[in-house]
């Protein structure tokens, strides 16, 4: 057997913090460090595997042969292996082959701390340093404004894999082209940030990334660790945030990954209740467990710190937060009060915002929640979950099938439009057309509006329109900015032929403009997530199938007047009250001739009148285009 040097990078402290759950660098401790010591050169090799009763480093560099290169234990019973290993270095694969005490099961895993793995279907991890020299200070250095709540948040969604393909060599873009494709793109559309689906590493491509198994290593599909570096950097340098996909709900089974990790349950919860998701056939963590909570929780701040990142969507909340989430009577057990709420998971939760709130109070992070759990965007000081901002679910849900009606039925069902307005600021809420929407069967985005060729167009302005004016921020999938017509497959690239054609050039036309509309309006932003920023006009005119509203500043006399028309059929004279004496001009029309509208618009200044309306005592008359939203300013 070749010596491991005996050697740690753990102190008394950090061991303390681990078992008590309390430490948050583990990325700094675990896993492959090159380094050395007695001025020979090497690798530093931890690994949590406390029912093992051996641990051994196999890799490239001794011909995947067993027991030559063992760990020692460490003596505090933290049930950490470690030991540092002469002439490996960079670039050497590895994995850890575990003998349990658990009858004798022997494992292959990868590392869960490594900092990059093979390209898939290949399974190892690699040993690996980044020496990335970063060029975004400026953006680092103001970026809290950009991600503040009183800021503008329009983020475009994106599947790296599937965004845009090299059709003549049959794969997807690098980081390094990304950052020069996607980038300059998203530039020109002027969203603020992007979100990418899991760029973890993930072995099943069907999974879209959210069955993880190399958490701290971005994935080799697209290129080297310093690549995907590279484009966070040129994505700051054009002063566009980026948010991560992060999955903290549920890992696979994969032989290599983290189940039965050391022969025996260890990230996962041992009481299949609650250590297994039936709908998606994987492993959940087991949140009760300090050394689980720390991995995890030092896992969203790595890529905090390690990757500049600005955001973290957290996915699959609900199913986080409630034992009984998608199981039948009898197949889950209460809380200890009796309840269905998993308090370990809530426990975490919080601890996990806390923290990366505390270290990072520039950033945000996003829950993909989908029920009525209260205080979800609150902070954990005031008992709430601590997340940013939540997805509107409910607003998704019912304004898609409000838009998927005939416009001769839209007038039964006003209040399926207007309910979210109810709730709308009981949360920090993003309005999310994910790509959750674009499957399964669901269509495109375009594919549900009803009518023809050009009703499908002008209601889809018309949606966009409304959202964007809709308080909260915004997020788009990719492809759902130019009209795409089929569903999304991960397999192939976005349509991109199709902005070829008028119609697709002119949604792609209003996304650019609609983003532009929001930053430089600060009525549509600064009191987002406040009733103080909207009120109604008029909720209820079901017949015309007609709303308006208005949005406010923190500057009172700060106040934008929209108003959107559900029907095919143009509004003349169409009165409404307005908050102030003046004149109103339109700004923003999307039946606009280069979005591929009818033209139908207010090209000249419009006189406020002292004529009651709508419960004010000044009013006016406008021209609401057909399917289509206008979005007034009120001058002197």
């Amino acid at each position: 057997m070749s010596d491991v040097i005996v050697h740690s990078l753990f102190s008394e402290f950090d061991i303390n913090l681990f078992k008590s759950g309390k430490h948050y660098r583990l990325y700094e401790k675990f896993g492959s460090h090159i380094t050395t010591v007695d001025g020979i050169k090497g690798t530093y090799f931890a690994v949590w595997a406390p029912s093992a009763k051996s641990v051994s480093v196999v890799g490239d560099f001794n011909f995947w042969t067993e027991g030559e290169y063992e760990l020692n234990v460490r003596w505090d019973e933290s049930g950490i292996w470690e030991g540092f290993i002469p002439e490996v270095g960079k670039g050497n694969l590895y994995k850890y082959k575990i003998h349990s005490h658990h009858n004798n099961i022997v494992t292959e895993k990868a590392d869960p701390y490594a900092r990059r793995s093979e390209h898939p279907p290949q399974t190892a991890s690699v040993v690996w340093d980044s020496t990335y020299q970063w060029n975004d200070k400026e953006w680092m250095t103001n970026r809290k404004k950009n991600n503040a709540l009183d800021a503008p948040y329009s983020v475009y969604e994106v599947h790296l894999g599937s965004w845009k393909k090299r059709v003549d060599e049959n794969r997807s873009l690098s980081y390094t082209e990304l950052s020069e494709e996607l980038v300059s793109y998203v530039k020109e559309m002027e969203f603020t940030h992007v979100e990418l689906m899991p760029i973890m590493d993930y072995p099943y491509d069907p999974s879209w990334g959210y069955q993880l198994t190399g958490y701290f290593a971005p994935t080799a599909r697209f290129g080297y660790p310093e690549e995907f570096q590279l484009l966070v950097d040129t994505l700051h340098q054009n002063d566009i945030g980026i948010i991560l996909d992060w999955v903290p709900s549920h890992f696979p089974e994969d032989a290599h990954g983290l189940g039965l990790f050391d022969g025996t349950s260890l990230y996962e919860h041992p009481d299949k209740r609650k250590g297994y998701h039936p709908d998606w056939k994987s492993l959940i963590f087991n949140y009760g467990r300090n050394e689980v909570k720390s991995f995890l929780i030092s896992n969203a701040i790595f890529w905090l710190d390690q990757y500049h990142i600005d955001g973290l969507r957290v996915d699959a909340v609900a199913s986080m937060l409630f034992l009984d989430y998608s199981r039948e009577e009898g197949e889950w057990e209460p809380n200890i009060y009796g309840g269905r709420e998993n308090l370990e998971a809530i426990t975490f939760l919080k601890e996990l915002n806390h923290e990366v709130y505390q270290s990072f109070p520039d950033v945000q992070t996003i829950a993909e929640e989908s029920t009525s759990f209260p205080m979800v965007s609150k902070p954990t000081y005031l008992g709430g979950l601590g997340f940013g901002m939540k997805w509107m679910m409910g607003w998704m849900h019912d304004t898609l099938e409000y838009f998927k009606k005939e416009s001769i039925y839209r007038k039964h069902h006003q209040n399926d439009l207007t309910f979210s307005m109810t709730y709308a600021f009981t949360e920090n809420f993003m309005l999310p057309l994910s790509h959750d929407e674009v499957v399964y069967g669901k269509s495109s985005i375009l594919g549900r509006m009803p009518g023809d060729e050009w009703q499908k167009f002008a209601n889809l302005r018309l949606l966009y329109s409304y959202m964007f004016t809709h308080p909260g921020g915004n997020l788009l999938f990719m492809g759902s900015e130019f009209g795409q017509h089929d569903e999304w497959d991960f397999q192939k690239s976005l349509d991109w032929h199709l902005l070829q054609y008028d119609y697709h050039k002119g949604i792609k036309n209003l996304i650019t403009d609609l983003n532009i509309l929001y930053k430089k309006n600060t009525a549509l932003y600064e009191q987002q997530f406040s009733a103080s920023g909207f009120e109604w006009i008029t909720h209820d005119d079901h017949e015309n199938s007609v709303v308006s509203y208005i949005r406010k500043g923190n500057n009172k006399e700060d106040v934008l007047i929209i108003v959107c028309n559900f029907t095919p059929i143009p509004r003349t004279d169409y009165q409404i009250g307005v908050p102030k004496e003046g004149k109103l001009v339109e700004i923003f029309n999307s039946d606009a001739q280069k979005y591929g509208g009818s033209n139908i618009t207010n090209p000249d200044a419009i006189a406020i009148e002292k004529v009651d309306w709508n419960y004010r005592q000044q009013s006016t008359k406008i021209t609401i285009p057909p399917l289509g939203t206008v979005v007034f300013k009120i001058t002197p």
